[in-house]
This record gives C-alpha cells, sequence and structure tokens, in this order.
C-alpha cells in the first residue's frame, strides 16, 4: 500500500526528531532540502530565519553544544497536504543542573520528501 503524502510528511518530521533527539546534526540535515528555511523562536518578537543548510546545520551544532541535555517530547503531531504540525515540549538541564522546560509547536513544509521550511514557535516567550 502507497503512503499518503500526509503519512510521508509525519514520517519525514518524526525521524528528524529522532535525530534532534541524538543530538545528531548530520541526520537532521539529510532529511532537509538544500534550499531549506528554519525560523527560530527566538530572539522575540519574530525570530532569527537560518538559509540553506550550511547556517541551520551551524545553528544546530552551537545550540547542542549549549544544551547538550536537549531532548523533545512530542505531545502531538499531525499532518495535511505539504505542511506537518508537531506541538512539544522541549526540556533541557541547565549549567547549575537545574531541569527546565518549554512548550511550542513547529510548523514543517516538505518538498520532495525533504523537509524545506521548519517555523518554530514556543510559549511564554
Amino acid at each position: 500500500m502507497k503512503m499518503s503524502r500526509i503519512e510521508s510528511a509525519i514520517r519525514v518530521v518524526l525521524e528528524f526528531n529522532k535525530a534532534f533527539n541524538r543530538h545528531d546534526v548530520a541526520g537532521m540535515m539529510q532529511l532537509m532540502s538544500d534550499d531549506c528555511i528554519f525560523e527560530n523562536s527566538g530572539p522575540a518578537p519574530d525570530g532569527a530565519v537560518y538559509a540553506g543548510k550550511e547556517a541551520i546545520a551551524q545553528f544546530w551544532q552551537d545550540f547542542f553544544h549549549g544544551s547538550p541535555q536537549a531532548h523533545i517530547e512530542i505531545e502531538e503531531i499531525f499532518g495535511f497536504g505539504i505542511r506537518c504540525v508537531m506541538r512539544w515540549r522541549y526540556e533541557w538541564v541547565d549549567e547549575a543542573g537545574e531541569k527546565g522546560h518549554v512548550r511550542g509547536v513547529d510548523i514543517f513544509k516538505l518538498k520532495g520528501g525533504s523537509i524545506c521550511e521548519q517555523l518554530s514557535y514556543v510559549k511564554g516567550q
């Protein structure tokens, strides 16, 4: 049975999240198109925009270096057309050993089976 476009999009985003939780930047980039865009949740109010695999890979390498305990727990994921929405809880441990978390949503756009856009939104920031 052939997978629908929606099922395919969800599968790609789930694989992306698994790579994120392994802190596997190369694995994450394999799932993104060459012309990908990542719009971070910060700084407020609009977030920083990173374009292309090189810039996005550098962002994630720096991010994991600064947050070595980073983990995303998916609360809900659904797709429609070429879009996939993932509601999540991001957890970390700070330098003092204190645990923290925020909740948010990422909206993904896919083309040709790859993520070409990731827009991140966070509650309370």
